[in-house]
């Protein structure tokens, strides 16, 4: 893994952290970050010591979706967001994930981090699920996701509009997880490890795999109805030059 793009470490004993950080492209999912949060996730699998995982980014970016030559090639047909799961690696992380979402959450990427257990958002950052300004249909779990973690009402009105959301908004509009300023996340999801971390790990692993067993199923039968969508709605012309206009064309 490169360690310059996702970096994994051990915090303190039984509390580990992804931390996303792509420079160069504003924590899109690039091939450098996609590729770095498997294997982060792979060695939490495979940690036996492991009882908290906190999820955060750098600066003022968390996760910010998918890159302007990965929603091209989705279009294109080249590729599915099925190809590369990096929406349900909270999910199916057999430990609990904290999702410090000290920055700015946008498409995927705040998708991603509405899959993990405990979330914590920032006041000043943005969160948009954004699918639609592109002229596409939402994906990655996120017709499941978003209104789960966030409220049906709430959760289907930034599904449709696509517009930005301030975490002081999202408090205002009564999310169910704390909002804070932005310097208090890391703080705040610490402590939420701490605690995780003072509890047996077999109790952990077992109390997760029960609170989510519901939406372990029902997320690939989400997944397939949002893959069927996108066959209707990706490969319009409009779709590609949105994403041309949204994010730059190629020099």
């Amino acid at each position: 893994m490169s360690e310059s793009v996702v970096k994994l470490q051990t915090v303190e004993p039984g509390i580990l952290c992804v931390r996303m950080q792509d420079r160069g492209h504003g924590n899109a999912f690039s091939d450098a970050l996609a590729g770095g949060l498997l294997q982060a996730f792979d060695s939490i699998a495979s940690n036996p010591d492991g009882k908290a995982v906190i999820l955060t980014g750098y600066d003022t970016y968390f996760a910010t979706g998918g890159t302007r030559q990965g929603l091209l090639n989705l279009h294109e047909g080249k590729t599915s967001f099925a190809d590369t799961n990096l929406y349900s690696l909270a999910l199916d992380c057999p430990i609990p994930v904290i999702a410090a979402m000290q920055g700015h959450g946008i498409g995927g990427g705040l998708v991603m981090g509405l899959f993990a257990d405990l979330i914590v958002l920032s006041r000043e950052s943005v969160y948009a699920t954004n699918f639609m300004n592109f002229g596409f249909t939402p994906g990655m779990g996120a017709t499941c996701i978003v209104p789960l973690k966030l409220g049906v009402a709430l959760g289907s009105e930034m599904l449709f509009l696509a517009r930005n959301y301030r975490g002081e908004e999202l408090k205002q509009r009564g999310v169910p997880w704390p909002v804070l300023p932005r310097a208090e996340v890391w703080p705040h999801a610490l402590e939420l490890a701490r605690s995780l971390a003072q509890k047996p790990r077999v109790s952990l692993i077992a109390l997760k795999d029960l609170l989510v067993t519901a939406l372990r199923k029902q997320l690939p039968l989400t997944v397939q109805d949002e893959l069927a969508m996108h066959a209707r709605t990706f490969h319009q012309e409009v779709v590609r030059d949105n994403i041309n206009n949204l994010l730059g064309e190629a020099p």
